[in-house]
């Protein structure tokens, strides 16, 4: 009886999440049956299958708007990211390294400031920042998103680097300092080379937050050849006039191919880096 009462309670846990895992990945679907149908049909047909099956959209989408198509856009995203990827971990690594292994003046008063930017609205900073990038001429470049990027401005990765790093011992930094390698060497050949799970999360979260980035690009970027994917697929939507839902789904879905296809890949690592530093911690 004990053994029927636990299968009946995993097989309704089970059943649940299931059922509320469809639930929350259903617009989802929806979109990606609706990449596949006509215009007229998107909306128009009740029938969540395609019933005349079509990539036009798809093509048509790709096309992209006066003249700029797609491989533009999904080009600027990736150039991008990957800069503020590269940017992030190394400035993001080096500043955990010195919070985490180095002693300093004011070394925890600077860590506490650094922990309560993470409390700040980004909308408070926009301003000062739009002034100050307006003024270095930046406006329309990619630079205002990538530059600030080497300069640890995020602060969620820095903590979560540190408080991986702080599960290191500092005894290997002792062997390593009496066999005469340098705090660059340390931190170069010894520290990044033990914090490669949580460096993996680290890049694995900013590239999705950075693809997934409208505001800012949005904020920063005017002109069309320099729009990423996010910004472009505003275009399809005209409040004015006719909308090509079609190509904007079509379009959307590809856009979360990449995010897929890292998600797929190294789920595990981004599960392992976020937990590593709290259980040994």
């Amino acid at each position: 009886m004990k053994i029927k009462k636990y299968i009946n309670e995993k097989l309704f846990i089970h059943i649940f999440i299931i059922l509320f895992g469809f639930i929350m990945i259903y617009p989802l679907l929806w979109m990606l049956s609706s990449s596949f149908k006509p215009s007229q049909e998107i909306f128009n047909s009740i029938s969540f299958f395609p019933q005349d099956f079509t990539l036009e959209n798809y093509f048509i989408g790709w096309e992209g708007i006066s003249g700029y198509t797609f491989r533009i856009f999904f080009t600027n995203s990736f150039i991008i990211t990957f800069a503020v990827v590269i940017g992030t971990l190394i400035s993001s690594s080096m500043a955990a390294f010195a919070f985490s292994k180095l002693d300093f003046a004011f070394k925890n008063v600077f860590f506490v400031i650094m922990l309560g930017t993470l409390m700040l609205p980004y909308h408070v900073k926009l301003i000062p920042q739009y002034i100050l990038f307006n003024y270095l001429g930046w406006i329309n470049t990619f630079l205002p998103l990538t530059v600030p990027r080497f300069f640890a401005v995020h602060g969620f990765f820095v903590f979560l680097l540190v408080q991986y790093m702080r599960t290191i011992p500092n005894e290997i930094m002792e062997s390593a300092e009496i066999d005469g390698a340098n705090t660059l060497q340390i931190y170069w050949s010894l520290i990044m080379p033990l914090s490669v799970p949580a460096l993996i999360t680290s890049g694995i979260l900013t590239f999705i937050w950075t693809w997934n980035d409208f505001f800012t690009q949005l904020i920063y970027l005017n002109n069309v050849t320099k729009f990423t994917v996010s910004v472009a697929l505003r275009m399809f939507v005209d409040a004015t006039s006719g909308s090509s839902w079609g190509a904007m789904f079509s379009m959307s879905i590809l856009s979360l191919t990449p995010l897929f296809i890292i998600f797929i890949f190294f789920q595990r690592y981004i599960i392992q880096g976020i937990t590593a530093g709290s259980v040994k911690g």
